[in-house]
């Protein structure tokens, strides 16, 4: 009868049913299992924990002579134990005293380690973080971490200053600030990282005062441009009203605006309107009314004189008589809260250029006496007819000269000209002339004077 295959719940103790009988096996657990220190078949150490160069009572070819012939028996298996035992105590110690040098050494190095060791708060432009570190000061622990300063930048503590655990290293990096503070600019630096905090730390007075940027502007390592303008007292004078203003305005122009004085055509300030107003300053406001006024002024001419040798000297000849020129000129009248301003001139235009006068110079030498007409009393005869003056003329226009010649006779004579424009001495060389020619005849009322 063939039995059923075994179930999978079975358990090696379980009998079993074949058809054909196996062969038998050996149960389980049978084998003797050996203790540590007890070396198994073939003198092969059981222990393989032992260091090799512990010597046990337990080592050496004899190892396991004195075991029963019998493994499986339970005296056997006692007495390995014990003698497992007693082997054990010496060849512990041995194992412990290195074991106890090497943990005393790095227990001794970890000491030291963990006394280096500190724990760091750094905080590098306002972002702290923790960190453990060896270095022994500030300016080690930054070139560890790789945080550069400058000379704008500032480090607390300061750099060198030894570090023990728990400390806190505090870098701010410096920002430029092209600042424009009431009209003058300049260039700061400051380790505030918002537009109040540089406000702040600079000492400008913000309360009032205008910011050309929102004050919680924050401020890049690259900085910005700021213009700042403080809140100011100006005054401003005008038509006869006195107004007192506070202004943060940036012309002069801008605060007299605030004090509501309104600006027309030539009205101007007692300060140039695009200039900075300042704390405490007055203002004038001018009321400016104006015109233009043109005139006409002669441009006067200049004379040229020329030698001529036909002439005698002392006598001078005006070839072309000079004439004036004309200019127009243009002034800008004004009033100045009703007072007349000095003209300003404006524009000068030419009308008509001047001409020149040109006048011959006699340069020949007068002769010394005329024949026949010497000895006479010649200054009788020009105080008669003249009273002694050169450039006499009748108010006819038609005699002139000591001996009033007319013009016809006076060149016949020789003469050039004038009579009148010649010099004393050729009027009275001419005289001589004509009174040999014709006697007293030409002066019938003062001729007697000749000789008397």
């Amino acid at each position: 009868m063939k039995s059923s295959p075994p179930s999978p719940y079975e358990t090696c103790d379980t009998p079993r049913t074949y058809d054909t009988p196996e062969p038998p096996r050996p149960q389980p657990h049978e084998a003797e299992t050996l203790p540590y220190g007890v070396h198994g078949a073939h003198g092969i150490p059981g222990d393989t924990y032992r260091p090799a160069y512990e010597a046990g009572p337990d080592s050496g070819p004899d190892a396991g002579a004195g075991l029963p012939a019998a493994p499986g028996s339970r005296d056997g298996s006692r007495r390995a134990v014990r003698r497992r035992r007693a082997a054990d105590r010496p060849g512990s110690l041995k194992r412990l005293v290195p074991q106890a040098l090497v943990v005393a050494f790095l227990a001794g190095g970890t000491s030291a380690f963990v006394a280096k060791d500190k724990a760091i708060e750094l905080t590098v432009d306002g972002k702290p973080r923790t960190l453990h570190t060896f270095a022994d000061d500030v300016t080690e622990l930054l070139a560890d971490e790789g945080v550069t300063f400058g000379t704008h930048d500032v480090v607390a503590p300061a750099p060198g200053t030894a570090l023990t655990s728990g400390d806190e290293v505090t870098v701010h990096y410096g920002r430029p600030v092209r600042l424009t503070l009431d009209g003058q600019r300049r260039e700061v630096w400051t380790t505030a990282r918002t537009v109040d905090g540089a406000l702040r730390q600079l000492g400008v007075r913000a309360e009032g005062a205008y910011v050309s940027t929102s004050r919680s502007q924050r401020i890049g390592r690259a900085g910005l441009e700021l213009d700042v303008r403080t809140e100011r007292t100006v005054t401003v004078l005008a038509d006869g009203r006195t107004r007192t203003i506070r202004t943060n305005a940036a012309t002069v122009g801008e605060a007299v605006a605030e004090a509501g004085v309104t600006l027309r055509g030539q009205d101007t300030t007692s300060v140039p309107p695009t200039s900075f107003p300042r704390d405490g300053q007055t203002v004038t406001v001018l009321r400016v009314t104006g015109s233009t006024e043109v005139r006409e002024e002669p441009i006067p001419f200049r004379v040229h004189r020329t030698d001529d040798p036909s002439l005698f000297q002392g006598t001078e000849v005006v070839e072309r008589p000079g004439r004036p020129g004309t200019r127009r000129v243009t002034y800008a009248l004004r009033t100045v809260n009703g007072v007349a301003q000095r003209p300003r001139l404006m524009r000068t235009e030419v009308v008509r250029e001047p001409q020149d006068r040109i006048v011959k110079v006699g340069t020949r030498r007068l002769p010394a006496s005329v024949a026949g007409a010497d000895g006479l009393n010649w200054a009788a005869l020009a105080a008669c007819e003249s009273g002694g003056r050169p450039d006499a003329v009748d108010p006819s226009g038609t005699y002139g000269g000591l001996y009033q010649f007319d013009t016809h006779t006076w060149q016949s004579l020789g003469g050039q000209g004038r009579p009148q424009d010649a010099s004393a001495a050729e009027q009275t060389l001419r005289a001589k002339k004509l009174y040999v020619q014709r006697g007293a005849s030409p002066w019938p009322h003062c001729g007697a004077r000749l000789r008397g």
